[in-house]
């Protein structure tokens, strides 16, 4: 049986869409009562006398506005999902929506259409109501299907802005990987594209005062500052990120191997420690009587046995069983490496080539070593 997933905290699931759990988070709540306020003065303008029903309104044309955000990380989903590429929850949030897709994409085609579907998803929304406008009838619906459609088609265009984590600076990724055959460099100009929408953010409320004289309105700056907060840390987050794994394809499983010693599971951990001694080697392996490996001894396990007991302690007690996460090919490297060695936690693995053979034993805190080395 499956296990359930685990809803990120200050979020309500209100279904599943596409195979995907729809989470709703707390501060959508709050964009939601602020576009409520703003819009109850142009309810009251198409419908006079609504009261504080104007405000209830204004509340469901937030409902309908954030109904497109969902087709919108929908159609991630989905297109993710015709890559196979898994595809966790979708949430939406207060500035919008996000799909959480659990892997990243193998080629920079993937990577490209999965971005781009989003905004070309809200353009066609916009496009639709669009269309519907001559059609609709005044009042209410006629002010829906405005807002509606102006309200994605300015998503769908802002969406397209080369600048992570915006899914235009998902494009840029791709086309830079494309280009380069680096992953990482696209993540770094799509992180740096990200910053300068983060700053441009900034001055665009003050743009008019520039111009005009006239002081940028209040939300209007809160509102653009957290847009700028966004920005600025996804795109931080995005060149950190590119920067160090690009260092990660120094390291290899197989010049990090120690040399191991096999030995049966029943012989005396003191005996198994002298021939390891004796034969020079790093790390030992259990094995079956057949010759079959069954397990790496784990250090802080055999060190935490005290030495008088070693003679009467078989090797196989302070050893790790070999599961499927427990033994590696011995060409691992780079993130590939990386990623193998998470799956499977802290500890000894057993490295083994194409033909079976065992290489032997890659010890994590060996890898944490090399990867500060190569950090400078």
């Amino acid at each position: 049986m499956s296990q359930p997933r685990t809803r990120p905290p200050g979020t309500i699931r209100i279904g599943t869409v596409a195979g995907s759990d729809v989470l709703v988070s707390g501060s959508w709540f709050l964009v939601a009562g602020l576009i409520a306020v703003l819009m109850a003065p142009l309810v009251d303008a198409v419908r006079p006398g609504l009261g504080s029903l104007r405000y209830v309104a204004g509340f469901a044309f937030a409902v309908l506005l954030y109904g497109s955000v969902l087709l919108h990380e929908i159609s991630h989903a989905l297109v993710a999902r015709r890559f196979g590429l898994p595809v966790g929850d979708i949430t939406l949030h207060f500035l919008g929506g996000m799909t959480h897709i659990e892997e990243e994409s193998r080629r920079p085609r993937e990577e490209l259409l999965v971005a781009v579907v989003g905004p070309i998803t809200s353009l066609a929304v916009a496009g639709v109501a669009l269309a519907l406008i001559p059609i609709t009838p005044d009042g209410l619906p006629q002010l829906a299907v405005r807002g509606l459609a102006g309200s994605n088609l300015v998503v769908g265009v802002l969406n397209l802005v080369p600048a992570f984590p915006l899914d235009g600076g998902r494009v840029l990724r791709a086309v830079v990987w494309a280009v380069t055959g680096d992953r990482h460099r696209g993540s770094i100009a799509a992180g740096w594209g990200g910053r300068v929408a983060a700053v441009a953010a900034v001055v665009y409320p003050w743009w008019g005062t520039i111009r005009t004289g006239a002081r940028p309105d209040a939300v209007d700056l809160v509102l653009f500052l957290l847009i700028a907060v966004f920005l600025w840390q996804g795109g931080s987050q995005a060149i950190a990120t590119g920067r160090l794994r690009r260092r990660l394809p120094a390291l290899r499983a197989r010049t990090l191997a120690r040399r191991a010693l096999a030995v049966p599971g029943d012989l005396p951990l003191a005996e198994a420690v002298r021939r390891t001694r004796e034969a020079q080697a790093g790390a030992i392996i259990t094995t079956t009587t057949a010759g079959e490996p069954t397990g790496v001894v784990h250090e802080p396990a055999l060190l935490a046995t005290p030495e008088d007991r070693w003679p009467w302690v078989a090797t196989s007690t302070v050893a790790r069983t070999l599961d499927r996460h427990r033994v590696l090919a011995a060409d691992l490297e780079g993130e590939d490496l990386v990623e193998a060695v998470g799956r499977g936690g802290d500890g000894e693995y057993l490295l083994v080539e194409q033909n079976g053979a065992v290489l032997g034993v890659l010890v994590t805190a060996d890898l944490d070593a090399a990867f500060r080395e190569s950090l400078g």
